[in-house]
């Protein structure tokens, strides 16, 4: 069992729980981004408390800097998810344990609701998935950050604070300091609502992929234009975009997806094109299916 470590106090507190539940079979993992200063005390941090209480401790240094026109935060975290399954696999853990809380899962939808996601926005984020061929779990998902620290400090166990995570630049800083106190003071324990909400979202979701499989099955994959034309324009949207999705990990926006469905409507012709621009790539007319073609 392996546990990403920042050496905050949501990754302390698992990693504590962890190594009482499975001591001896427990690695921590912690990955220096590079992305600030502080980083280098974060590092020796996880050392001293590691060895202080018997854990096994894997560092790994990397460089998450962000490319043009990429968010800095979903650049570091692919960088992590990446960096976490190759150390997980090194060091023989079939499973690797992450220190996302209440406070996160309801600040996820709440940025969910901002952008008007779909029900994959909606649904949070999932208790347990697979990246990179390792398993990923979250079993904080019912537990507040406020209950964390209270049970670090009543037991004496010291953490880090990562002082970006007060930076209100960063939207979900903002949505802490600023959107999840109103919330509260309107709505008192809010999070567990929130969090029911989210399952039900990924409940939704779940039988909207069962039924995008089925109507794949129909149209083929790639899909044929042909086949989907025979679909209501609600599963024609379902089914492209649970194809783009799983077959090429990219998603369309509400706005491309309206005219991609409009362009496969009006072919009419054995040589009616179709090019469309979805995400860094386009999906294109091949014969009588769709393709999509990635950037070079």
């Amino acid at each position: 069992m392996a546990v990403a470590y920042s050496a905050g106090a949501d990754s302390t507190a698992l990693l504590l729980a962890a190594h009482r539940r499975w001591s001896g079979r427990v690695v921590a993992l912690h990955v220096h981004h590079g992305l600030q200063a502080a980083a280098d005390g974060f590092e020796s941090h996880a050392h001293r408390f590691c060895a202080r209480h018997g854990i096994v401790l894997q560092v790994i240094r990397v460089q998450a800097a962000h490319g043009p026109g990429e968010s800095p935060e979903a650049a570091a975290r692919e960088k992590r998810y990446i960096t976490l399954a190759g150390m997980a696999k090194s060091v023989g853990a079939d499973f690797v344990l992450l220190g996302q809380h209440a406070d996160d899962q309801a600040e996820t939808v709440l940025l969910a609701l901002s952008r008007g996601s779909g029900l994959p926005g909606l649904a949070g984020m999932p208790e347990r998935f697979e990246r990179h061929g390792v398993l990923f779990g979250r079993p904080l998902l019912a537990v507040t950050s406020a209950e964390l620290r209270c049970w670090l400090q009543a037991s004496g166990h010291s953490f880090v604070d990562d002082p970006t995570n007060t930076d209100v630049r960063y939207t979900r800083n903002r949505i802490r300091a600023v959107l999840m106190p109103a919330w509260d003071a309107c709505f008192p324990g809010f999070r567990p609502m929130l969090a029911r909400s989210a399952r039900h979202a990924a409940q939704a979701q779940t039988l909207l992929d069962d039924l995008a499989r089925l109507d794949l099955a129909h149209t083929g994959e790639p899909p044929t234009v042909g086949a989907l034309q025979t679909l209501s324009r609600e599963r024609q949207s379902n089914a492209i975009r649970h194809w783009l999705r799983h077959s090429h990990g990219v998603a369309a926006s509400a706005a491309q997806l309206d005219e991609l469905l409009d362009q496969v409507a009006d072919c009419r012709t054995r040589g009616h094109r179709i090019h469309l621009k979805v995400s860094s790539g386009f999906v294109v007319r091949s014969g009588d299916r769709l393709s999509y073609t990635p950037p070079i």
